[in-house]
């Protein structure tokens, strides 16, 4: 018997969702396939357009955060070293666990090796609480910031000049040893810089862009 051949005389494009739908000229037997080769093209294309609206929805909580915030890094660092005496390693902006409030981290180091991640008011700089953490690299941070002369505030305050930070950490790991800070610019992406250890020196972290390059 002869297979009966299905001819697709009209052409039509169609915008479900972000994508587009072609009609395609096929023979009875590989009907099925093209539908279904049709259907993989639509639902790969909505797929991007949900990533694509989740790295939006991802900026404008991070403008939301920055701008939410009166009180700055710096600001708020010194806040938690008036409350737990110590050298600050990192301080973030972010969301306060089990919760959608948006707080301060401030990690400090204190004598003894004891570390302390105290939590301060973005909006008041009043510290809310402080609890124990334990961490297992507490001789790399010690021996990064020996004879350091910039402080995570001060590193802070320099990276301020290119935005609002929202986070600064000690980068203790390879050769180069800085401090690393993340700024945000209203209705702009984030940015990642080093700041040297000694000279307070301000240059952009193109590790962190290939790294969110790789990761694209």
């Amino acid at each position: 018997m002869k297979r009966n051949i299905v001819i697709a005389a009209v052409t039509a494009a169609a915008l479900i969702g972000g994508g587009t739908a072609t009609a395609l000229a096929t023979t009875g037997d590989d009907e099925g396939s093209a539908r279904q080769a049709a259907d993989t093209r639509l639902s790969d294309d909505d797929g991007r357009g949900d990533q694509d609206g989740a790295d939006a929805q991802d900026d404008r909580d991070d403008d939301a955060r920055a701008v939410s915030a009166d009180v700055t890094a710096p600001e708020a660092i010194a806040s938690a070293l008036k409350h737990t005496s110590g050298t600050a390693v990192s301080a973030e902006l972010d969301d306060e666990d089990d919760s959608g409030k948006v707080i301060w981290k401030v990690d400090v180091l204190s004598g003894g090796n004891s570390w302390h991640s105290v939590s301060v008011d973005p909006s008041n700089g009043k510290v809310l609480g402080s609890h124990t953490d334990d961490e297992d690299d507490t001789a790399q941070v010690r021996a990064a910031l020996k004879g350091a002369s910039v402080t995570a505030e001060e590193a802070a305050k320099t990276a301020g000049g290119k935005g609002t930070v929202t986070s600064v950490d000690l980068d203790e790991d390879g050769k180069n040893k800085s401090w690393e800070a993340e700024t945000h610019k209203s209705g702009g992406a984030e940015q990642d810089w080093k700041i040297d250890l000694h000279t307070g020196k301000v240059t952009a972290d193109h590790d962190q862009d290939d790294d969110s390059d790789d990761q694209d």
